[in-house]
């Protein structure tokens, strides 16, 4: 590659975009940065999709960092996996941006917005990281940057639940980073080595106590910051208690990181231990599906319901790795499963924003009415509820009718009465919502008026999460690229 080709390169800029523009934004002052931010993460989506492009024509491609690859530099590494989530990570968050430009601009909403737009941009910059890292090291301070941009995010605006429940959050992933870092710390007195690429034929050779030790520490943090039962006790507050363009993009992308790498090391450095915990994480997939639709089905707030319904459906992601046997359809399952949530809940949330703003208060039964005054909020909802239920053409039908797939391939007929069952429990409190807002309410309550433009944010995003359905095949055929 010559220097020119390396300067060109989007997998270094999708890393040093998003840190500029933020080091950028944090320059400008509090509340400023909103245009740059917007104009920037367009650029990133660009990026994103040449990237996919190059896939496409190229194969797997890797970056070494100022010119030093692994083992003595870092190495960057683009696969299909990793490009689907960067692609899902740009599509969310510039819509998201144009979202919170409109909605910190509305009355009592600008404490929230005082730093949003540079926490956002390091929140995306670690993210962008740690799904293009291909050494664990590297991925750990990937995760650090992520967790503490997403905990201050939770923060901004103050207010007693706000601090509270990012406190929590603090707490939380500041454990799990510290057992993760001893899983790694482990892993290199074992090999002297924390490259991935490195770390696998070792680990496949030879597995030590000391390296079954390492992969539990390092499971047990990645579970706990993607708040799978029963590591989820932190999330229905920091996501229900947040600002909705922060709650958007905990439960659209955050929450993901965690699934990503259990994902990404089962399949390649772990891959001889993953066997182990696989039937684990199914069984704790399925407690979350249930225990976090129940909840939902019981909170009394929206946003706290939806926030349950990110517990619930989060487990539908741990579902596939009983079933990891089925060629690959499993991981299909998963991935679609992870790219038709981000959209869904992030239309979701977002749409949860408009509402709360239209009725100035929190609960359920105040939705009363809403669907004379907020119609186009209302079906976006729905169609983000379509999605996780599961219904045809969505995206979310096509990861779960896999999943029967791999399921049934494989002779586990278990899981399938629990998936069908799930779709229904999500229906229910999906309904739970649309039954009230439909109900008539003469004078329905409104606070002040909402700007069309956040409406049209959360339809766009629900009906993304719809039309996903239509791409399975080439998401496929991107996914199969470099899956180990």
């Amino acid at each position: 590659m010559t220097a020119l080709d390396s300067l060109l390169d989007p997998l270094p800029w999708l890393i040093v975009l998003p840190l500029a523009w933020a080091t950028l934004a944090f320059v400008l002052g509090p509340g400023r940065g909103a245009r740059l931010a917007i104009a920037c993460l367009g650029v990133q989506l660009a990026l994103a999709l040449l990237l996919a492009a190059q896939l496409l024509t190229e194969g797997p491609r890797t970056h070494a960092v100022g010119g030093w690859g692994a083992p003595l530099g870092i190495d960057l590494l683009a696969d299909g996996l990793s490009v689907l989530m960067l692609l899902l990570t740009q599509a969310v968050a510039w819509p998201l941006a144009l979202y919170a430009r409109a909605y910190f601009r509305l009355p009592g909403q600008g404490a929230a917005a005082a730093w949003f737009w540079p926490l956002s941009g390091f929140l995306l910059a670690g993210m962008n990281s740690l799904l293009l890292s291909a050494d664990l090291f590297n991925i750990y301070v990937t995760l650090e940057l992520l967790s503490l941009a997403a905990v201050a995010l939770v923060a901004a605006g103050g207010g007693a639940a706000r601090l509270q429940a990012a406190l929590r959050y603090l707490l939380v992933s500041l454990a799990a980073s510290g057992c993760y870092l001893l899983g790694v710390a482990l892993l290199y007195g074992v090999y002297g080595s924390v490259d991935i690429a490195s770390l696998t034929p070792l680990l496949r050779a030879h597995v030590p106590l000391a390296a079954w030790a390492a992969a539990a520490l390092m499971l047990l943090a990645l579970l706990a910051k993607t708040a799978l039962l029963p590591f989820h006790f932190w999330l229905p507050a920091a996501h229900a208690s947040a600002a909705a363009p922060v709650s958007a993009l905990l439960s659209a992308l955050v929450v993901k990181a965690g699934f990503y790498l259990v994902l990404r090391l089962a399949l390649g450095v772990f891959a001889p231990l993953a066997e182990v915990a696989a039937l684990a994480l199914g069984l704790l997939g399925a407690a979350a599906v249930l225990w976090g639709g129940w909840q939902a089905l019981r909170a009394p707030e929206l946003k706290l319901l939806v926030a349950y319904s990110t517990v619930a459906q989060l487990g539908y992601l741990f579902l596939i790795f009983p079933l990891l046997a089925a060629d690959g359809v499993a991981v299909q399952a998963g991935v679609l499963q992870a790219l038709a949530h981000g959209l869904a809940k992030a239309a979701m949330f977002a749409a949860a924003g408009v509402l709360l703003l239209a009725t100035g208060q929190p609960l359920v039964a105040g939705l009363r009415g809403t669907a004379q005054t907020q119609p186009l909020t209302l079906f976006a909802f729905a169609l983000a509820g379509l999605t996780l239920c599961g219904l045809p053409p969505s995206g979310g039908f096509l990861a779960k009718w896999l999943l029967i797939d791999a399921a049934l391939t494989q002779g586990q007929w278990g899981w399938v009465p629990l998936l069908l069952g799930a779709s229904l429990l999500t229906a229910a409190y999906v309904y739970r919502v649309l039954r009230p807002a439909f109900q008539l309410a003469p004078q329905p309550i409104r606070r002040h008026a909402v700007p069309r433009s956040l409406e049209w944010v959360a339809f766009g995003l629900a009906a993304a999460s719809v039309l996903l359905g239509f791409f399975g095949v080439a998401l496929g055929r991107l996914l199969s690229l470099g899956l180990a």
